[in-house]
């Protein structure tokens, strides 16, 4: 699959990058996207949720009144779950709700997200963005001139840069993230995927990065 290479102004350079058919061009499966993006959701839960047990509660411990002769029913202490302020009965307790998802499973989900959006047209290939200090508007000019300002963009990078995080951080619909941390949810909640051209070549020349 060819790709322009497009300047920061949003024109073509005159270069291409070939993104191989094994990554963004499968047959998506849904399912395991399905998967991989529940799992990341489940991962991100903090499980804190918590109620007492009427161990927890307060309240005396005597017994309320004899077991047997008051014509009543048998009653334990006050903090039984039946009275008000008593303990609840099998509450939430805190938990993590991640689960394990197999690492072929994590890969297949990846390349299956990067593939429906080589199918929808939502990759745009850019030169690399080098910025001399954080400036967000200049960030937001190059996303105007690339004609995705005002879409939800994940912008795709080779290695951890200082400047460009810090210039789209403060922007609502801008993410930014590294080849390496990919994953299916991200592209997946992106509308498009700004990858920069040395990103590009690195699917290229190897593309065992993406399932790294």
């Amino acid at each position: 699959m060819q790709v322009d290479v497009l300047n920061i102004k949003g024109q073509k350079t005159g270069r291409t990058v070939e993104l191989p058919a094994e990554i963004f061009g499968i047959e998506p499966n849904d399912h395991v996207i399905y998967l991989a993006v529940k799992q990341y959701l489940a991962a991100a839960r903090t499980g804190t949720h918590k109620v007492k047990t009427r161990a927890e509660v307060h309240g005396a411990s005597r017994k309320l009144h004899k077991q047997k002769g008051t014509g009543g029913a048998r009653k334990g202490n006050i903090r039984n779950p039946l009275y008000k302020g008593g303990g609840t009965i099998f509450g939430p307790k805190p938990h993590s709700y991640d689960f394990k998802l197999n690492r072929k499973v994590k890969d297949l989900a990846k390349i299956s997200a990067l593939s429906y959006k080589a199918k929808e047209n939502a990759i745009v290939v850019v030169e690399d963005i080098n910025m001399e200090a954080p400036k967000t508007k200049q960030v937001l000019d190059v996303m105007k001139s690339l004609n995705v300002a005002d879409k939800k963009t994940l912008v795709v990078l080779p290695e951890y840069n200082d400047n460009l995080y810090l210039s789209t951080r403060n922007v609502p619909n801008i993410a930014s993230t590294l080849l390496s941390d990919i994953n299916t949810y991200e592209i997946v909640n992106a509308d498009v995927l700004v990858v920069t051209e040395s990103t590009a070549k690195i699917f290229a020349d190897n593309e065992a990065e993406v399932t790294a």
